[in-house]
C-alpha cells in the first residue's frame, strides 16, 4: 500500500524530533553522569535510559521497523507515565529534573506528547 504524500511529512516531523530529543537527551545525560551524578543518581540514570529510548524509536522510524517503533514508543509513554508520577510524588529524587520528569514539563510537555502522536501516526501509516 503506497503512503500518502502528507503521512510522509508527519513521518519525517516525527523522525527529526526523535532525532534532536535522541542526541540532546543522550548528550544531556551523559554530561550529567560524568559531572553530576552524585547530586540526582536517579533523574540522571533515568536521563540516560530516556536518551537510550530516543536513539532506538529514531532508528526504528528511520529503518521503517514500526513494530519495534511501535513497542519502543509504548515503553517511552510508560516510561513518561511512571517517571512523571514518581517525580511528582518522591520529588527530592529529582532535584534536577530529567526529560521524563514531571511529565516532561521543563521540555514543553514534548516528552509526553510525542510517543502519543508517534503511536497515532504509526497506527495510521502501518494499517
Amino acid at each position: 500500500m503506497e503512503q500518502k504524500r502528507s503521512s510522509l511529512g508527519v513521518g519525517n516531523l516525527v523522525i527529526a524530533i526523535y532525532a534532536i530529543f535522541a542526541l540532546s537527551a543522550t548528550v544531556r545525560a551523559a554530561y550529567q553522569l560524568a559531572r553530576k551524578f552524585q547530586d540526582a543518581p536517579v533523574a540522571y540514570s533515568l536521563s540516560l535510559l530516556s536518551g537510550l529510548i530516543y536513539v532506538v524509536a529514531t532508528v526504528a522510524l528511520v529503518r521503517k521497523d514500526f513494530k519495534l517503533a511501535r513497542i519502543t514508543l509504548i515503553f517511552e509513554l510508560v516510561g513518561v507515565l511512571l517517571v512523571g508520577s514518581l517525580s511528582l510524588l518522591l520529588p527530592e529524587l529529582f532535584a534536577h529534573p530529567s526529560v521524563w520528569s514531571y511529565f516532561g514539563i521543563g521540555y514543553g510537555f514534548v516528552p509526553l506528547a510525542l510517543p502519543i502522536f508517534g503511536l497515532w501516526w504509526l497506527r495510521r501509516v502501518s494499517k
